[in-house]
């Protein structure tokens, strides 16, 4: 494969150049921020200190790939998205269902499968919604992970439930990229990038003021 390809899936993307995408890359500063904005109140858990080096380096990641626009680029933009879905599933399991670390671990890695099952389903039944089926799957984890919750820990969940609220909207943005670049010249993507950088911000905070709630879990 040849990772220096440019790649063009943006409406904002007209011609080839770093800054062809203004506000696609300016807009990842907002994951940076996140970061920064949680890092002190992360200090002395692990798990969410990773998380915040995690979504820091989705913001550069991110910004790589609005800039630079090859195929490179596009691996750095998506594996720290990938490894922060992962290592949240992890913490949920162990924290929100108080299970086991084994047990966590083994929720982290049937996720992949059963993501890729559903997400096929989405694209056969509603098209690839402009790249965004893959992320769908997250949406109905974080709702589901609220409904266990409903009754053990209903701050956590409403949490978390506003949590997935915010990354359909997100979403939303995402998918109508393309097909509202006729009307809105510049895109949608950015605002996936505002909303999403919001939402991984508060998902971190979700997780960070549960484990202070109930910091003797099994997953301790």
């Amino acid at each position: 494969m040849n990772w220096l390809v440019e790649v063009d899936n943006y409406c904002e993307r007209l011609m080839p150049g770093l800054w062809a995408e203004p506000l696609n890359a300016v807009t990842n500063f907002a994951f940076m921020l996140a970061a920064l904005l949680m890092l002190r109140r992360a200090r002395g858990d692990a798990l969410a200190m990773a998380l915040v080096v995690i979504l820091f380096l989705i913001g550069i990641g991110s910004l790589l790939f609005h800039t630079f626009a090859q195929r490179w680029a596009g691996l750095a933009d998506v594996l720290p998205i990938m490894i922060f879905i992962l290592v949240y599933i992890y913490a949920a399991t162990a924290h929100y269902l108080n299970q086991r670390w084994w047990v966590a671990l083994g929720a982290t890695v049937l996720f992949l499968p059963l993501s890729g099952l559903v997400s096929r389903a989405i694209v056969a039944v509603f098209g690839p919604l402009n790249g965004s089926a893959s992320y769908i799957p997250v949406v109905l984890m974080i709702a589901l992970y609220a409904v266990f919750l409903i009754k053990r820990s209903p701050q956590t969940a409403r949490g978390l439930g506003i949590g997935a609220g915010i990354l359909a909207l997100s979403l939303t943005f995402r998918t109508l990229d393309a097909p509202l670049c006729y009307a809105v010249p510049f895109g949608t993507h950015f605002l996936w990038h505002l909303l999403n950088a919001t939402m991984l911000g508060w998902m971190i905070h979700i997780l960070i003021a549960h484990r202070q709630l109930a910091p003797l879990g099994r997953g301790g």
